[in-house]
């Protein structure tokens, strides 16, 4: 016989497993986020190895990107429909075996489709642990238990390079590049055989189906958006690329009208029409994708700047961003202290944070020569990561504001895919701007440390456009919606 708790009640009636169940579900989460950043590392070595072309390259990277974008998503509904402990297992299987393939891969098309593989695991699973994390924690615990994304989420970015290096330089047992992938096979193990005893049963809703013309429509929109911000520099911007950008908007308005015929004839919606109407759902998810867009994007600019501008290894690049990490690992425990505090003060002090060492930050690299002193940015770098550590946190409430139990493996979903759209965005705009003035500066030349210099400050100026847009939207959202103070009703996990 199973005992049965409510999900969002408090004290001897919530889940008495939560804290352990959400730690199994962080590891896997980690394992994922720490597998976009920790290829970068090793495209010198893959390229040697396998004699892959710059487009092969490209696509080891991109197909990741691009999966994994296509199918949060219809597996986030997925979760909803047939339970989403279920389907997190499922993916975090998938993401292991294709770690495997990689690990094992002896040629570039057998590495790329593997990656193809590791992202569709990958969409499986991330969106089930936010969906399971609101379900499962009262209202008074989820900004702990949030700030713990925010934790998992930069020390994966900045400790994925890290990572990389060391394993690539160590070259254990002659694998060179290898167990970059191989680390993943014994964490998905265990959060597989530990995952099934400590993560709870929820209820699904019977007779749940999916939309699978939604899913068709909501696919081709993320693809228009996706695939030409990632290949549109490396084909030149061709017309097509832009054509591309530009039926995003007219299939994005198809997906809405397809929502609303579903809802009307009382079929299943993939993004429920009352999420779409939500306007603190609206305005939070695209701040959350405008947001998350400056990280990837400047970590990919700086960590140019300083292994090809000034001869930093990957392992020493790396460690330059320790001072970040350090940051967000400090936010999180002061997060989860803050969580009296209105979650649009936390997001506009956090914000605040990050903008303030961003411009110190870069005037401090503008003063730099022909040397790059890495004890001159810590301070800087560690005030960036408490800003973004204390703002994360409180943005998932917002956007997660007011989502019914039964629709939080949709609106998680959809969080996480406009998280990814907003990724490349970032990246494509401000790889542009850095690589265009670096261009120009080389051709007008200009020495080679100046060129870096200029250009990297220069590629910035997207960063505190963005910290901009986020703070007005900030503003805008209705206070009365927010998270902290949304009751869910309670429902039996098993």
């Amino acid at each position: 016989m199973q005992a049965k708790t409510n999900p969002g009640a408090e004290g001897a009636d919530a889940y008495p497993r939560r804290w352990s169940a959400l730690g199994i579900m962080m590891l896997a989460n980690f394992m994922n986020l720490l597998d976009v950043t920790i290829v970068n590392v090793a495209l010198p070595s893959l390229q040697r190895d396998l004699g892959a072309s710059s487009s092969e390259i490209e696509w080891i990277v991109a197909g990741y990107v691009l999966v994994f974008a296509l199918g949060l998503l219809p597996f986030g509904r997925l979760g909803d429909v047939r339970g989403k402990k279920q389907v997190f297992l499922v993916g975090v299987g998938a993401f292991t075996t294709a770690s495997l393939l990689c690990g094992l891969s002896t040629s570039t098309e057998m590495l790329i489709g593997a990656r193809f593989l590791q992202g569709a695991g990958g969409a499986i699973m991330t969106p089930q642990v936010l969906a399971i994390a609101q379900m499962m924690f009262p209202p008074k615990e989820r900004a702990a238990a949030f700030s713990l994304f925010g934790l998992s989420a930069g020390l994966a970015s900045v400790s994925g390079p890290i990572i990389g290096g060391w394993l690539i330089g160590m070259d254990l047992w002659g694998l060179a590049w290898r167990p970059i992938f191989l680390i993943n096979i014994p964490i998905g193990i265990l959060t597989i055989l530990v995952g099934r005893r400590l993560i709870p049963v929820l209820p699904v809703r019977p007779g749940l189906r999916n939309d699978f013309g939604g899913i068709a429509i909501a696919a081709v929109t993320i693809f228009c958006v996706i695939f030409p911000l990632i290949e549109g520099r490396g084909f030149g911007w061709p017309w097509w690329c832009i054509a591309m950008l530009v039926m995003a908007l007219p299939a994005a308005i198809a997906f809405f009208f397809w929502e609303q015929r579903q809802r009307r004839l009382g079929e299943p919606e993939l993004l429920p029409v009352s999420l779409m109407s939500n306007r603190n759902y609206v305005i939070g998810a695209l701040m959350s994708a405008t947001f998350f867009s400056t990280l990837p994007g400047f970590f990919l600019i700086f960590a140019m700047f300083l292994q090809e501008g000034f001869g930093f290894t990957p392992l020493q690049s790396g460690f330059t961003t320790i001072p970040f990490s350090i940051g967000i690992l400090v936010a999180s425990v002061i997060s989860g202290r803050l969580g009296n505090i209105a979650p649009r003060v936390r997001i506009a002090l956090g914000l605040v944070m990050v903008a303030t060492g961003m411009f110190a930050l870069r005037y401090q690299v503008m003063g730099f020569g022909d040397v790059a002193d890495r004890a001159a940015l810590l301070p800087y770098l560690l005030l960036s990561g408490l800003g973004m550590g204390i703002a994360i946190a409180p943005m998932f409430q917002v956007v997660l504001a007011g989502v019914p139990p039964h629709d939080a493996g949709s609106g998680s979903g959809a969080l996480q895919a406009i998280q990814q759209v907003g990724s490349a965005f970032g990246i494509a705009i401000v790889s542009q701007i850095f690589f265009s003035s670096l261009e120009r500066s080389m051709a007008a030349g200009m020495p080679p440390h100046a060129a870096y210099i200029d250009s990297l400050a220069t590629g910035l100026f997207y960063n505190f456009s963005a910290y901009i847009l986020v703070l007005i939207a900030v503003m805008l959202l209705r206070p009365r919606h927010i998270a902290d103070k949304v009751e869910l009703p309670p429902m039996p996990i098993e």
